[in-house]
């Protein structure tokens, strides 16, 4: 019983390990990618890898927590609840607070000694609130915190959960490894305020959480679910399904089917696979026991061709212009300057040769040449092929370049380049 237990023990196993806090800190690699907006381009939103340093064999971690881990990546777990004693409420992610930098809780952090922080919602917030509300309303003594909490002032508000930031920042939990690393929603649920009960007071703790637990498993029937599959009806497996307004992705699983938690309402939901492309459809979430099925079939793409294009331009990003749209100003010059540069180089290119030609064909220096220097115009236009006579005058009039203005009245700029030739030219 509770007078004989020690409230030092649960958490630890023989080699000395908390097991609920010795899972991989994935939350700071979340919030710094989050911070420099690196997600999702540079680091998902979801099944966020694993630190190499937690999986070396030197790491402090316990053999029955790499277990565990193992476990969880070889089954797509859709809704799980960890077990506590010694309090009396259900807590959800995330457990860890994250640090602030602002100015006052550095001032707060020198006066204290201790590093401000603050706790963070979950893009899933709603849904974790749901389901641990599930729990804790149906429980027979949960909610009623009039009295107070277990050992402390209530701090749930009557309502008998709490977010696990909040309610006690802890680093490297089950419940935020869950939902950061697999597609599983995992909450902690303390049972009740005696963390060793008495073997006589065993059957009324079970009465107290029975229609809870049962409560508790029928929310994994709410949200939505299907699969994911080709046109030749082969399963995709880790498609990613998204959300619409809800930055936290899931993946699907061996068979290209996925689970998604999501409370009642109407969503548009995104199936993503590399190598085909995304399809879009509208979701609806009732109020009634039973996940809505909604089944994605993606169409193959072109994108392995993409990538090899972009490979040969240096995989740098290649802007597209579709033929009938309008270029803005910007565009516009940058284009005339090209189209200019190109003419230029192609003169000078015909000019050369023509010389050259007319020197290997020329009389003997004794020999008086008089070259005529008729007025000619030649019109030379950006990507047609013009013939170069060799007039001592040529006159290049470039294209006609029209752009519009803030007032609806465009207006146009006709230039006009003389190049004049003769023989002291060169």
């Amino acid at each position: 019983g509770s007078e004989l237990g020690n409230w030092a023990l649960g958490h630890w196993n023989e080699e000395g390990y908390d097991l609920f806090e010795n899972f991989p800190e994935l939350n700071t690699i979340l919030w710094g990618a989050e911070e420099r907006g690196w997600v999702p381009q540079k680091v998902p939103n979801h099944f966020i890898p694993i630190p190499e340093n937690y999986l070396s064999e030197n790491a402090s971690v316990a053999v029955e927590t790499r277990a565990i881990i193992s476990w969880m990546e070889k089954i797509p777990f859709v809704l799980g609840a960890n077990i506590h004693g010694g309090e009396q409420l259900v807590t959800y992610p995330y457990d860890m607070a994250k640090p602030q930098n602002s100015k006052v809780h550095q001032h707060e952090e020198a006066e204290y000694g201790e590093e401000a922080t603050d706790y963070k919602e979950t893009p899933d917030d709603a849904v974790f609130r749901w389901l641990a509300i599930a729990y804790a309303s149906t429980h027979l003594t949960m909610t009623e915190t009039y009295r107070g909490a277990c050992h402390t002032d209530d701090s749930t508000n009557g309502m008998g959960i709490i977010n696990g930031g909040k309610w006690k920042s802890t680093i490297g939990t089950m419940n935020d490894f869950s939902y950061l690393h697999t597609n599983c929603f995992e909450i902690s649920i303390y049972v009740g305020c005696d963390k060793f009960p008495h073997e006589s007071e065993l059957a009324q703790e079970w009465e107290n959480n029975r229609e809870a637990l049962l409560v508790f498993m029928e929310q994994i029937h709410r949200g939505i679910k299907g699969t994911v599959k080709d046109k030749d009806g082969k399963p995709i497996a880790n498609a990613t399904i998204a959300v619409e307004g809800v930055n936290h992705d899931v993946r699907t699983a061996s068979d290209g089917d996925y689970w998604r938690l999501l409370n009642p309402g109407e969503y548009q939901v995104t199936a993503k696979a590399e190598g085909y492309s995304a399809t879009k459809r509208r979701c609806i979430v009732g109020y009634e026991i039973g996940a809505t099925k909604c089944d994605f079939v993606l169409a193959k793409s072109n994108w392995e061709r993409i990538q090899q294009i972009m490979a040969l331009n240096g995989n740098r990003p290649i802007r597209l212009v579709m033929p009938g749209s309008r270029l803005s100003p910007r565009d516009r010059l940058r284009l005339r300057i090209r189209m200019r540069m190109r003419a230029r180089m192609r003169f000078r290119h015909r000019l050369r040769n023509q010389r050259l030609f007319n020197t290997t064909t020329a009389a003997p220096t004794t020999t008086t040449t008089t070259w005529a220097t008729p007025t000619t115009t030649s019109v030379l236009l950006p990507e047609t092929t013009q013939t170069v006579t060799d007039e001592s005058m040529v006159t290049w009039e470039m294209e006609t370049w029209q752009m519009e203005t803030s007032t609806r009245s465009p207006f146009t700029t006709v230039e006009t380049y003389t190049i004049n030739f003769d023989d002291d030219s060169y």
